[in-house]
């Protein structure tokens, strides 16, 4: 039986901070409550309450609400109107699906002068014959809808007429559907005690063969192959005696299902709780069923650190040699929040927790902890954690190979060919060495300018022309 409680109020006030004085709707459908309390107290500002799909046999502790607009009580044991006159604010009430018999109960509906609509589908007391112009012309306020039909104005005429004939046929009814009603309650009653009496004495009959108590003898301290023998045979019988027991509970199950049951509030009560009782036993059994888990064991007693990855996570450690350090790819999920993930990096291993989940790792080499650094991917997610060794390696410097497209090579083919092209090339029979006494008018005479390997020709002026004369106004040819 779940109870309303200030507790239960505040969970289900979280759109309002959790606070109740200032509390103008609240939600309390399907909570299986059997009693209507506290609300009256703790949320005086109520507009708007929902109490649908309960077990709720009674209207009570809400007549306090005086803001009170919408209630709503649908799928519930309600079979009677009553403790609303002090919800002067009260605009639209909805109890279908319940077992509303006695209809005269409407008339402390009077006191609601706001009522607009009212929704009474799914109750006995709308079999009755002149039900709907009974209520038409008992709630004079009713002026818009009655069960999703609107009120029209002839109809209202017509009701207020014929209403002392409509309210004799309506009160004959009801007698009738009272007395059938304590019929069904002492029916109802007579059968819970049965049920109570056949449990009492039907104590689920052991299997034959087991009579469901177990034997130890503490005396035996060496083990013995017979009675090891023994206690698997009874595991065994065990087993079969749980299946059996489970076999014996479905076949109650379906029995209380396929038998006709009359719909009253008693029959709906007792479903619920032959559901609440096979919930129990399945979280029972289910409770056995699941063992508790050993303790993990990271480093073992010898010390030896132990490789581990609970949490299922796709790895890839990579041995960074250039850089002398170790890289670990972890493919951690990509919306887990960073704050469930603790890095722990060790000289000789690496742990990783996720969401209390283990994974670890043991190193090749030795690392530096401090050095260490650890980053998340902001696309896919994954950590990747970089540990630099301990020993530091020198490597030397290798130039790699590059990759030559067939285009590249053809050039640089042609390439070669000119430098080839372009060398020079000297002829042995034309050089001559030069005269070391006059090297430095040769020099001056060459000039400066790229180096040129054949001596030009020294013309002798003197025989050249006999009529020369050196005229040192006229300036040299060059």
């Amino acid at each position: 039986m779940v109870r309303i409680t200030e507790e239960l109020l505040r969970q289900r006030a979280e759109h309002n901070n959790r606070e109740l004085f200032s509390l103008e709707e609240i939600s309390l459908h399907q909570q299986e409550i059997e009693k209507l309390e506290y609300i009256d107290k703790l949320c005086r500002d109520l507009k708007i309450l929902y109490l649908q799909n309960n077990l709720i046999p009674k209207i009570e502790n809400v007549s306090k609400l005086k803001k009170l607009e919408y209630l709503n009580l649908a799928l519930n044991n309600i079979e009677r109107i009553e403790n609303l006159e002090g919800c002067e604010e009260l605009q639209k009430l909805d109890l279908t699906a319940n077992f509303v018999g006695e209809l005269s109960s409407i008339e402390i509906l009077k006191h609601n002068i706001h009522l607009k609509e009212l929704f009474l589908v799914g109750n006995p007391c709308t079999e009755f014959e002149g039900y709907r112009q009974f209520v038409v012309a008992t709630l004079h306020q009713l002026k818009k809808w009655l069960d999703s039909k609107e009120i029209e104005r002839s109809e209202r005429i017509q009701a207020l007429q014929n209403y002392r004939q409509v309210e004799k046929q309506i009160r004959d009814q009801e007698q009738v559907y009272l007395l059938k009603r304590a019929r069904e309650k002492e029916e109802a009653l007579k059968k819970i005690q049965e049920k109570q009496e056949k449990k009492k004495e039907k104590q689920i009959k052991p299997k034959p063969g087991f009579d469901g108590r177990w034997y130890t003898d503490i005396n035996n301290i060496n083990p013995d192959p017979l009675k090891d023998k023994e206690n698997h045979l009874q595991k065994e019988t065990e087993k079969e005696y749980q299946e059996w027991k489970i076999d014996t509970d479905d076949e109650e199950d379906r029995a209380f299902w396929e038998e006709p049951t009359p719909y009253t509030p008693e029959s709906r009560l007792e479903a619920h709780r032959h559901l609440e009782e096979k919930r129990r036993v399945k979280e029972n059994i289910r409770g056995q069923k699941v063992k508790e888990k050993p303790p993990r064991t990271l480093i073992t007693a010898e010390g030896k650190v132990l490789n581990m990855n609970e949490p299922k996570l796709h790895f890839f450690l990579k041995d960074d040699e250039e850089n002398n350090q170790f890289i670990l790819d972890l493919a951690v999920y990509r919306h887990l929040d960073s704050s469930l993930i603790d890095v722990d990096v060790q000289p000789t291993y690496l742990r990783v927790m996720v969401k209390d989940k283990p994974f670890q790792l043991v190193l090749p080499a030795e690392v530096k902890p401090d050095s260490s650094s650890a980053k998340r991917s902001q696309t896919t997610g994954h950590l990747v954690i970089s540990m630099p060794k301990v020993q530091e390696i020198i490597m030397a410097n290798r130039k790699t190979p590059t990759l030559v497209k067939p285009s590249d090579s053809n050039k640089l083919q042609t390439n070669i060919k000119r430098e080839q092209v372009e060398k020079l090339e000297v002829d042995p029979s034309k050089y001559s060495f030069p005269d070391v006494a006059n090297i430095i008018q040769e020099k001056e005479r060459i000039g400066q300018g790229p180096i040129n390997l054949q001596q030009q020709k020294v013309i002798d002026t003197e025989n050249s022309c006999v009529d020369f004369e050196d005229n040192q106004d006229v300036p040299p040819l060059i």
